[in-house]
């Protein structure tokens, strides 16, 4: 795993900045401590930080073709990058290294932009081609892998692992984008393409971009989606056995690397699925890690425990103090835009202890979003239930008016919380689906801002993220598009980006099997019932997996990566809690009511309300506001 920098002249062959080129660089050692390379030529800059994890020998970057004509720069792994050697020397391409970023150079000569349809790995790349005078961006199918980019108003075109590179460079405004900002305290994260500045972008998860010299830049161009094309019939012991076969398959070309490698235990159904896997595939005993909490309503190390007693791993075990929040401001250097899952922490603190013992880990992430693991899904589906029943000309004025009446009961039993189920029936498929998975709902947002932002926003909402989505979405099966919806925002907005800057914080490598793209190719096409019957998420797979996790694990409640911020909020986290949302610094901004703030703050305080969500996102905005200054 690497972190990858770059400057390139779209309009003229300029001399490039070499001291900001490597500061750049090195703003992203973390992400690959080992080593450092650049490559400087008119008009061009590429710089690369390695984490060394195959061919330890050679293999550094920038790394050229047979006659320099070629450069690239490569943050991720090609997994079939064995494969694709032979095929490549048979058409006459020489490799120099056994590693696989030298089969990027040689697969864009012979095949150009169509390479990125042959790697199969999480990537995200920038390869100059100097005789085609061609500028080549590639980002992986899913996301795994971060890739920002910004042009500048003099023509130079930035581009960087991780946003803090680009904010290195003087020459980039850093004028927040008010959509950006409508985005964030809708979902807590900024989903792609934007990024909290308004002149900075993320390359969207399958997309790459071309730049020409002297020509004007293009948009980025998808090449590739998820597909939720149907297969012929299959049964569900047909479908339970292949599942399994490509699962152990997606796991074993996974486990390549030269350096100790592991994987992160939970205590769940996705992450046992891949230990049980690698145990299955490996000789010797897995390294396995966990966290452990001290409060039990957030604690799955019992769970975890088990199932690394089941296949004799060696495993480690850390524990996450229920005060552990000195890392919030750590958080927003390390994500360098606002990010509000609080589940950042305990993640940070998982990888700082698989490091201990390991430079590559795998994770069970993706599972929830490609087997409708989710318990939303579940409840969406049973609001589409009611939806069906009638149209929304008679839904929107009833609903609508059931949800305004009915009193917030946050303490209740979800049987009595119902004015958030009559808020989503009052809308139609996609608004609905927004409003269960916002942080704060519509109304909420309306009263954070002050109305002069309000007016700069001239009615935009974030609800439109998924729309657009919805738009280009490859099927209309209610269940099947709410998990494209999450596909495409929230797994690589919030899910992916946690994992990968937590992790490579501590130079770690972390793989996805369960999101190699072939595996959610075949998943996506399974029928939406095998995923979700009766309320049951992860249906096949829970079945496919009956004779290698217990059942207790397979099928008990989902817990997750929580955090008991509520309780913070009130104790040891009261007086840090005021001064930030309370202080000059949000206020400053001109962004917020600050009558709205102060309600959030005492309605939490005093007990009457649960607004830990909307507080913690408003403390990690004014931490990156702290930062940014």
């Amino acid at each position: 795993m690497c972190g990858i920098a770059g400057i390139f002249d779209t309009r003229e062959k300029s001399a490039i900045a070499r001291d900001i080129l490597h500061a750049m660089n090195e703003s992203q050692y973390h992400r690959g401590p080992d080593e450092g390379g650049m490559h400087l030529e008119a008009g061009l800059g590429f710089a690369h930080r390695r984490l060394s994890i195959i061919d330890l020998s050679s293999g550094q970057q920038p790394l050229f073709n047979e006659d320099g004509s070629v450069v690239v720069v490569f943050n991720g792994e090609i997994y079939n990058f064995v494969e694709l050697m032979p095929e490549l020397e048979a058409l006459g391409h020489k490799f120099r290294t056994h590693c696989d970023t030298e089969v990027i150079v040689h697969a864009w000569e012979e095949w150009g932009e169509e390479c990125v349809h042959r790697f199969r790995g999480m990537f995200a790349f920038a390869l100059w081609d100097r005789n085609r005078n061609t500028l080549f961006l590639a980002r992986d199918r899913l996301g795994v892998k971060p890739l920002y980019y910004s042009l500048l108003q003099n023509g130079l075109f930035l581009f960087g692992s991780e946003l803090k590179s680009l904010l290195v460079h003087p020459g980039l405004p850093r004028e927040m984008d008010p959509y950006a900002v409508e985005e964030y305290f809708a979902y807590g994260y900024v989903p792609e393409p934007r990024t909290i500045f308004r002149d900075a972008k993320k390359l969207p998860p399958g997309h790459c971009i071309t730049l020409f010299r002297g020509k004007p830049m293009g948009e980025p161009v998808r090449y590739w989606d998820i597909p939720f094309k149907s297969h012929d019939p299959i049964s569900e012991k047909d479908a339970q056995q292949e599942l399994l076969a490509r699962l152990e398959e997606a796991v074993s070309i996974r486990l390549v690397a030269e350096v100790p490698l592991g994987a992160f235990l939970s205590g769940g159904v996705d992450s046992g699925a891949v230990v049980a896997m690698m145990a299955g595939l490996s000789k010797d005993p897995v390294n396995t890690c966990s966290i452990a909490f001290n409060d039990p309503k957030y604690n799955e190390a019992e769970y975890a425990a088990r199932v690394a007693e089941r296949y004799h791993t060696r495993h480690s075990v850390g524990t996450v103090e229920p005060d552990d929040f000195a890392l919030l401001d750590r958080l927003a250097l390390l994500y360098d835009e606002p990010y509000a899952d609080s589940s950042a922490l305990p993640t940070y603190r998982v990888c700082e202890l698989a490091k201990k013992n390991v430079t590559v880990a795998l994770s069970g992430d993706g599972g929830d979003e490609n087997l409708a693991g989710y318990r939303r899904y579940k409840f969406h589906m049973m609001e589409e239930k009611m939806r069906s029943m009638l149209p929304l000309g008679i839904r929107r004025p009833l609903f609508g008016f059931l949800g305004s009446v009915y009193p917030k009961l946050d303490r209740a039993p979800r049987m009595f919380r119902a004015k958030s189920t009559f808020e989503a029936l009052a809308r139609d498929s996609v608004e609905g689906y927004f409003h269960s998975v916002s942080i704060l709902g519509n109304r909420l947002r309306s009263r954070l801002f002050s109305g002069k932002f309000l007016q700069e926003l001239q009615g935009y909402e974030a609800a439109e993220v998924l729309k657009s989505h919805a738009k280009n979405s490859p099927t209309e099966d209610p269940l099947s598009l709410i998990q494209y919806l999450d596909m495409k925002t929230y797994l690589p907005g919030d899910i992916l980006t946690k994992v990968d800057r937590a992790s490579m914080a501590h130079a770690l490598e972390v793989r996805v099997p369960l999101l190699d793209h072939k595996f959610v190719e075949w998943v996506s096409g399974l029928p939406p019932e095998y995923k979700l019957r009766d309320g049951e998420g992860k249906y096949i797979f829970k079945k496919a997996l009956s004779n290698h996790l217990p059942e207790d694990i397979l099928y008990r409640p989902k817990m997750g990566f929580a955090v008991p911020l509520a309780g913070w909020f009130r104790g040891p986290l009261r007086e840090r809690v005021r001064q930030s949302i309370l202080g000059e610094r949000l206020i400053d901004t001109g962004l917020f009511d600050p009558s709205f703030l102060s309600h959030l703050v005492e309605e939490h305080q005093a007990g009457r309300r649960d607004y830990s969500a909307p507080i913690w996102s408003l403390l990690m905005f004014e931490s990156f506001l702290k930062q940014a200054n």
